[in-house]
């Protein structure tokens, strides 16, 4: 009978993986991609390396980043390896309007936008982010309610700072 392990509902074969070559290591993708952006404002928001070594690298930075960006850290990664011993695939992009926000260092680009806030605690919270810190950031929402006096409702504007260890998950709203 195969050598496999049940994990999560899928079955792996682990002795099956990448068999044309060794696996990739993560980390030398790691030191190749910081050795390439090291002094600019670009930095790495992902990296993962597949066991059939299809590497994918996510990089962003403090002002956008362009298509030549990304063709010139593709380069500088592939220029570094090894095509002859290791047979791999290289996707560099950047994380895109809809993927997740996950260092604190993106969150300055985006002050103005509305974001989209999973908390520790399962709750949302959406709101224009207003001004980011260290340790966090603060949201800007309104709220309609009922007035003081009288009849009739008045827009309320409401503040919520949120912690980085808070977050979950956060994501820019999209406008149409």
């Amino acid at each position: 009978m195969l050598n496999k392990e049940k994990r999560k509902g899928t079955t792996k074969f682990p002795f099956l993986f990448n068999v044309f070559g060794k696996m990739i290591e993560k980390k030398h993708i790691e030191l190749l991609a910081e050795e390439h952006l090291r002094g600019s404002d670009k930095f790495v928001t992902k990296i993962s390396v597949s066991t059939s070594n299809r590497i994918e690298v996510l990089v962003d930075g403090d002002a956008g980043i362009g298509i030549h960006d990304c063709v010139s850290l593709s380069r500088h990664i592939e220029k570094n390896l090894d095509r002859e011993k290791d047979d791999f695939s290289l996707e560099v992009s950047s994380p895109g309007a809809t993927a997740p926000l996950v260092l604190p260092r993106q969150y300055h680009k985006h002050i103005g936008r509305t974001l989209v806030v999973k908390l520790t605690n399962d709750t949302l919270a959406e709101g224009d982010l207003m001004s980011v810190n260290p340790d966090g950031f603060v949201l800007e929402y309104s709220t309609r309610e009922n007035k003081p006096l009288g009849k009739g409702k008045v827009t309320v504007i409401h503040q919520q700072t949120v912690a980085f260890s808070e977050v979950v998950e956060s994501k820019i709203k999209l406008k149409f």
